[in-house]
């Protein structure tokens, strides 16, 4: 099965995955309402936030990484936007995230440094990338190699503060 199968199959049968896209926050709203008020009793839970986090990250993650890939070099139109695929994945890890982010720091969540610097990483490729393919260094490069490293790793630390002030 291609990755085009598979959005074709999920476009013509979307309930499963939009009603799994839609629990996540509901699930996140529950367990902040069964987890506690004191920390003690909060971090007991970090695992199932844990999970939570995670299976909405992923989808997201994938969204919006197949967003900008097919908006910024594959030139797709917005009014093409698949709903389903490329747009609840953002709007469910956005909302999962945000309720989270409301009864447990980040830092309290196993494994949340790892997928922040992984979404850290994929970003700054792609903004490499999408560099790389508007200058057409094919041509001829008047830039040293040495620049392009140090904006690379300014890029990789800018990026990496957007997403620490974000959350």
């Amino acid at each position: 099965m291609t990755l085009q199968e598979l959005f074709r199959y999920i476009s013509q049968n979307p309930a499963p995955f939009a009603l799994f896209l839609s629990c996540l926050p509901l699930l996140a709203l529950v367990t902040n309402l069964w987890s506690g008020q004191t920390a003690p009793e909060i971090l007991r839970w970090r695992y199932v936030y844990m999970g939570l986090v995670f299976a909405s990250a992923i989808p997201g993650v994938f969204a919006v990484t197949l967003n900008l890939y097919l908006f910024l070099f594959e030139r797709q139109s917005i009014w093409s936007l698949n709903l389903i695929t490329q747009f609840l994945p953002i709007l469910s890890m956005v909302a999962t995230l945000w309720i989270i982010r409301q009864k447990i720091p980040f830092e309290h969540i196993p494994g949340f440094g790892k997928l922040s610097g992984f979404l850290t990483l994929i970003a700054a490729l792609i903004g490499v990338l999408f560099l790389l393919d508007r200058l057409h260094f094919y041509a001829v490069i008047y830039i040293p190699f040495s620049y392009l490293v140090m904006g690379f790793v300014l890029l990789l630390l800018l990026i990496r503060f957007a997403w620490t002030k974000l959350f």
